[in-house]
C-alpha cells in the first residue's frame, strides 16, 4: 500500500466513473481502502429508522466513498494535476506537477 497524495482538505475532480467532471473537497480519506469522501459528489440514499435523534425516520442522501484512483487534484486555477514531493531546506512539501506550485 502506497502513500496517498490526496489529503483532507484539498480540491479535487472525478477523473472516472459515472461521477466523471464533478468537483468538490475532500472531506475525509480512508488509507486502509484508498478511498476519499467528497463533498457534494457521489450522493447515495440510505434508509433511515427512527430513532431519538430522528424521530421521523426516512431517507437521507449522503455522501458515499470514491476510490483514490478516480480524483485528481484541482490547482488554484482550476486545472488538474499530479503531485509530487520534494524537500525546501528541511521541509518535505508537496507541489503540483503542472505548474511547480506548492501545494
Amino acid at each position: 500500500m502506497g502513500k496517498l497524495k490526496i489529503k483532507k482538505g484539498d480540491n479535487v475532480r472525478v477523473i472516472a466513473g459515472a461521477h466523471k467532471g464533478a468537483e468538490g473537497e475532500v472531506m475525509r480519506v480512508f488509507p486502509e481502502t484508498n478511498k476519499a469522501l467528497v463533498g457534494g459528489v457521489n450522493l447515495v440514499k440510505k434508509h433511515a429508522k427512527p430513532s431519538a435523534q430522528n424521530p421521523q425516520g426516512g431517507i437521507q442522501e449522503k455522501e458515499a466513498a470514491l476510490h483514490i484512483s478516480n480524483l485528481s487534484l484541482l490547482t488554484a486555477d482550476g486545472q488538474t494535476t499530479r503531485v509530487g514531493y520534494r524537500m525546501e531546506g528541511e521541509q518535505k512539501v508537496r507541489f503540483a506537477k503542472k505548474n511547480n506550485e506548492v501545494i
